[in-house]
């Protein structure tokens, strides 16, 4: 956003310098970018007197001529009367033309900004010198106008210093855009001049036009009527248009294109300039639509609604398009006219041959402007300030000024009615609170009467009795809603850098840990040491991997505004993120992994919480996989998760699958080959552990041996909730004893089922014992099948003795033969 200084000037007074203001907006209103002193583009320029004019004897488009600085410029030589001679080619200088001279050592403006700076210097041309030259407006960098010489209609003395006309000597400040995009008045000079009145400390009054809308219009004979239809206040809550008769197209004068050429607008013509003039001035868009093209028998009938199935028009810069479903097209019965908020049409263009105007003025909703520019990639500065909300209530006001301007520089007259379709009436809403509120909050000792002083300098209402403060807002400030807001504005605009520099309290007492936090720690270090990768993957997942291993995109919460088109979905678990990795690991040369991460995730079958948003699961998932075994990986994945749940002193029940068993964080398993998780001693549900469908492992290039588990951080914290005092135990001074036990079972005998049963005959021994899953061995077409486990006993009074061992075994082998026919081999 760039700012002028000499156009707040004419709203403010600035008793700073450029330096200390800059300082002070920085601090007070937004962060500045850069500054530009655009008077000292334009040093030693000066306005110059034309006394004589001749052809050049040795060229037929050159003139000589002498002008008259006033003896303003030194070091230059001159004649005997004191003037100085100039070359010019332009066809319209002449004698007694007042110009811009720009002399020998001085640099032309137009090269700001170029690779190298244009300075003249007094030269030869064609046998006669040339004193430096006399400027055409290109040149000055005031327009594109090359076609002659800038001729300076302003009664002013030769040698007056050229950038004291038309505002030149002049700062612009650019501040960055992001510090307003709540802030749709600072989109506009007036209202950054309020600003900069207000974080002065000076009271700031609107000029009395903004504050009316006084439009005068007359009959046309051609103009019979002007309609406007809004099919959907929504998408224009406001739309305001007046028909403009009898204008005449022309350059604008040079003071309109020099306010646009210092912010960085280019001049076009007097239509285009007052519209872009106006914005730059309020922050409101306007558009002015050529009548002739857009009415029928002199009646102009504008229709504001969404775009139709299969609709196209072409835009003001020639580019073809069809509007996206939610777009606000402004039309006529005929058909789109304009992108409405975003850019016109090209058939209803302001030309040279334009006599009479449709002048719209109109606010569209902001969040459908931005989705239309970025959908169709264009970004223009109505779109800029759309974008940021304009208030509906100065649109009066914006369009009877505009109106004025156009009377004055076009020769126009409004015709017929002023159509104002108006479905926005709200108006900004009292805001109570009290001076101890405000310091409270700000660590300020400020008076009622500061207070409402900092706030009516920028045109707020406040109405105080005592402490207690009643504020409301100017239409303009759209911010305001609560007293958070004026409490902010008053430490904005009283400076936060005026407030008491403390610091703050607090207990030199330990924090106590966060639970969760520490439980996601244990976790990571205890898998980490197990050799496993953590990975953190992006919350958000393509539609592609949620079908490739067989979760539902319907399921899934959809982005609108997606990072990109591979971020389309929230994911409803995490084990497709770690699939998806695998492969890519595997290609790069690493044979054997495991891959793990916490985190969240998001599905509708969870459904939301109490605030009606998606329910977050907090879930620990691994993947484990290896490029060449052809061994189960069911049981290398149920190691890490039994080596996980043995850190926490838990002890895991494994049990089948029903096959009807239909949930987002079962769909990458394979039922048959996979077990749902429980800890025994809490009796809570953990998750599923197991290995995956033949169609992930397709579809994501698995190897056969892979595997994993997604468990519920919640549920493993809901588990360590229920544990009972210490879980601590000593560790014993004697060995521990150790044997291998291969059992003989039928082979439709489940190896959990088995080891449910022998855990429980260890759980009524008085030793420590451990059991742990060696293998699973079945020949081709046999009725039985080994499984072989290994056994570890600790004592803590002694040393285990063979027969003591055995008697152990004994008593599983027993167990293992009643339940299932086993017998040990």
């Amino acid at each position: 956003m760039k700012v002028s200084l000499n156009w707040v000037k004419e709203f403010t007074s600035v008793d700073l310098s450029t330096d200390e203001l800059i300082k002070l907006a920085t601090e007070r209103l937004g962060g500045i970018e850069s500054h530009d002193d655009i008077g000292a583009h334009y040093a030693g320029i000066v306005v110059a007197k034309v006394i004589s004019c001749v052809k050049h004897p040795n060229a037929d488009k050159l003139s000589l001529c002498k002008v008259d600085d006033g003896g303003a410029v030194k070091d230059v030589a001159r004649d005997e009367s004191g003037y100085v001679q100039v070359v010019c080619g332009a066809p319209n200088v002449k004698e007694g033309l007042l110009v811009a001279w720009i002399p020998p050592k001085a640099i032309v403006p137009a090269s700001y900004g170029e690779k190298e700076l244009f300075v003249l210097e007094a030269r030869d041309l064609r046998g006669e010198l040339s004193n430096g030259m006399l400027a055409s407006p290109r040149e000055l960098g005031l327009s594109d106008d090359h076609e002659g010489i800038l001729e300076i209609a302003e009664d002013v003395k030769p040698g007056t210093e050229f950038k004291t006309l038309f505002g030149l000597d002049d700062v612009v400040i650019e501040i960055e855009n992001k510090m307003f995009t709540h802030r749709p008045d600072c989109f506009g000079q007036l209202g950054i001049a309020r600003e900069i009145a207000g974080i002065q400390h000076q009271q700031f009054t609107s000029p009395d036009w903004y504050l009316g809308s006084n439009i005068e219009t007359k009959t046309s004979e051609v103009i019979k009527g002007l309609g406007v239809t809004v099919e959907d206040p929504k998408l224009c809550p406001r739309y305001m248009a007046v028909a403009i008769d009898n204008i005449q197209i022309g350059p604008s004068p040079q003071w309109l294109q020099g306010y646009l050429k210092r912010v960085g607008v280019r001049p076009i013509n007097n239509v285009v300039d007052i519209t872009n003039y106006m914005m730059l001035l309020t922050a409101q868009p306007l558009h002015a639509f050529d009548f002739d093209k857009v009415a029928k028998d002199g009646n102009a009938q504008i229709i504001v609604r969404r775009p139709k199935d299969g609709e196209r028009m072409t835009l003001l810069d020639g580019k073809e398009i069809q509007p996206h479903k939610d777009a606000t097209l402004i039309c006529t019965p005929d058909g789109p006219i304009a992108l409405g908020g975003v850019m016109g049409g090209g058939n209803s263009e302001v030309d040279e041959g334009t006599t009479r105007v449709v002048l719209e003025c109109a606010t569209f909703d902001m969040y459908n402007i931005r989705r239309t520019s970025m959908a169709h990639g264009i970004f223009t500065d109505a779109v800029t300030r759309f974008t940021k909300g304009q208030p509906a209530a100065q649109l009066p006001a914006v369009l009877a000024q505009t109106v004025k301007m156009f009377e004055e520089l076009t020769g126009g007259t409004a015709a017929g009615e002023v159509v104002d379709a108006n479905s926005d009436t709200e108006s900004n809403k009292p805001v109570s609170l009290t001076a101890t509120f405000i310091n409270e909050r700000l660590g300020s000792s400020l008076k009622v009467d500061e207070i409402t002083s900092l706030l009516a300098n920028v045109e707020f209402a406040v109405e105080a009795k005592g402490d207690e403060l009643v504020v409301t807002a100017p239409f303009w400030r759209t911010d305001i809603e609560i007293a958070e807001d004026v409490v902010e504005e008053v430490g904005r605009l009283n400076g936060f850098d005026t407030l008491p520099v403390t610091l703050p309290t607090r207990s030199i007492a330990p924090v106590t840990p966060d639970a969760a936090r520490e439980l996601k720690q244990t976790v990571r270090d205890v898998l980490a040491a197990a050799g496993a990768n953590e990975v953190l993957t992006y919350s958000f997942i393509h539609g592609d991997l949620l079908k490739k291993v067989g979760q539902k995109p319907e399921d899934s919460y959809a982005i609108r505004n997606a990072l990109s088109p591979d971020l389309q979905y929230y994911r409803q678990t995490l084990t497709p993120n770690l699939l998806d990795l695998v492969h890519a690991n595997h290609k790069a040369g690493f044979e054997e992994f495991a891959l793990f991460e916490i985190g969240k995730s998001h599905n509708k079958v969870h459904g939301t919480d109490d605030e009606d948003l998606p329910g977050e699961l907090n879930m620990i998932a691994l993947t484990y996989s290896h490029s060449t075994s052809s061994e189960a990986a069911y049981y290398r994945a149920r190691c890490y998760l039994d080596h996980l749940a043995a850190q926490f002193g838990f002890t895991l029940e494994y049990s089948a699958i029903d096959p009807g068993t239909d949930f987002p964080v079962t769909k990458p398993f394979d039922l048959g080959r996979s077990a749902l998780v429980t800890i025994k001693e809490a009796d809570v549900f953990l998750g599923i552990v197991g290995e995956y469908t033949a169609a992930a492992r397709k579809n994501l290039k698995l190897p056969a041996a892979s595997a994993g588990f997604e468990i519920g951080t919640d549920h493993l914290m809901e588990a360590l909730k229920k544990q009972s005092g210490s879980q601590y135990q000593p560790l014993s001074k004697y060995p521990s004893s150790s044997q291998d036990l291969t059992l003989q079972v039928p082979v439709d005998t489940a190896y959990g089922a088995l080891s449910a049963v022998l855990q429980d005959v260890l759980s009524t021994q008085e030793y420590r014992a451990e059991l742990t899953p060696l293998s699973v061995f079945q020949k081709d077409g046999e009725a039985t099948k080994n499984i072989s486990f290994r056994l570890t006993l600790t004592s803590l009074g002694h040393t285990l003795t063979t027969d003591e061992v055995t008697a152990v075994v004994e008593r599983l082998v027993a167990a293992a033969s009643k339940s299932s026919g086993a017998k040990q081999v």
